[in-house]
Parts: C-alpha cells; structure tokens; sequence
C-alpha cells in the first residue's frame, strides 16, 4: 500500500485571511484613509454621539442629523442618525465606508460630552432634540461665505494665514469630502 503526501496547506501561503482580505478591501473603498483618519478613536476631531452631522451620498442628496450611535466593527463601521422631518421621527444608519456615501462633514458639535456611548433615549419625546434642518442651513451658509471670501477667513490647505481651526466646525470646513 502507499500512502501519500498531504496536500499543501494554505495556512502557510495566508495565516490570517480575514485580516488581509479586511486590508484589501479597505484599500479599495477608502484609498486616502480620510474616513479611516476621521473615525479613528485617537483623533481629537472624530465626530462623537451628539454631534450634528451632514453626509452627503453619490447622488448629492444630503442627510442630516444628530448622532446617536457609532459603531465601530472595521469596514462595517456605521453611525446612525435621527432627525425629524415633517413631525416624524427619521433615523438612518450610514455607513461610512460605503461607496454610496460622497462626504460626512460635522456641522455643529455638542455643547457637552455625552454621558452615554448611545443614545437612544432620544428618541422619547422628552429628549427628542427635533428638526436640525435651520443649524444645517446656518452652516452651509456659513460655509459659502467662507468660499466665497466674503468673511476674510481663509480655507485650511490656502497659502497665507492659518486658515480655520478643526476645533471649530461651526467656523468651516470638517470631516470627509467637506466642500
């Protein structure tokens, strides 16, 4: 009788094929690693729960909102967005590695942390923030203002002064894909 060899393993060839396949496709949908930069836990601009936020996807259709939970899970990261339109509660989750999704841009943020990574609780009456449409709109104002240099404030990346601190995006331009 003969026996033979077994075959040869792949283990050897991708020791860790999640890992690689995750880095891979990473690559792929995110190649800059704006978004990546942007939600990494070390960064001291990273939106966080509270915050306003405005994504725009492929279509230039804008969705904006209150943040009421961000998942972090890799290229499954997503958050999720309430606002109220027309008298109805609208919650949306984003995902932010998504090709659908143009830009994610932070409008306004809290006034104080959060206590709570989610918070859901916004969604009683009682905590319900409401319609962020007219903060929305002050800041695409604002922010037209900006471009078109009728406030004097310089755009970050311009020659010349410093330009707008990404401390404070009610002053400009922050996040993913920001115009």
């Amino acid at each position: 009788m003969k026996t033979y060899p077994p075959p040869p393993s792949k283990r050897n060839k991708y020791p860790e094929p999640v890992k690689e396949w995750n880095a891979a496709h990473l690559a792929t949908l995110d190649p800059t690693t704006s978004r990546t930069r942007l939600f990494d836990p070390s960064n001291p601009d990273r939106p966080n729960v509270g915050d306003i936020l405005l994504t725009t996807f492929r279509n230039n259709d804008p969705f904006s909102g209150v943040c009421i939970s961000i998942r972090r899970r890799g290229l499954d990261t997503a958050i999720l967005l309430r606002n109220r339109l027309m008298t109805v509660g609208v919650e949306m989750w984003v995902k932010i590695y998504s090709p659908e999704v143009k830009s994610i841009e932070v409008v306004k943020r809290a006034e104080k942390r959060a206590r709570r990574a989610r918070l859901y609780y916004m969604r009683k009456p009682k905590h319900d923030r409401g319609s962020v449409e007219g903060e929305v709109e002050e800041y695409l104002k604002r922010r037209r203002l900006i471009r078109s240099g009728a406030l004097g404030v310089k755009e970050p990346g311009m020659s010349g002064k410093r330009g707008i601190s990404a401390k404070r995006p009610e002053q400009g331009k922050v996040g993913v894909g920001a115009k």
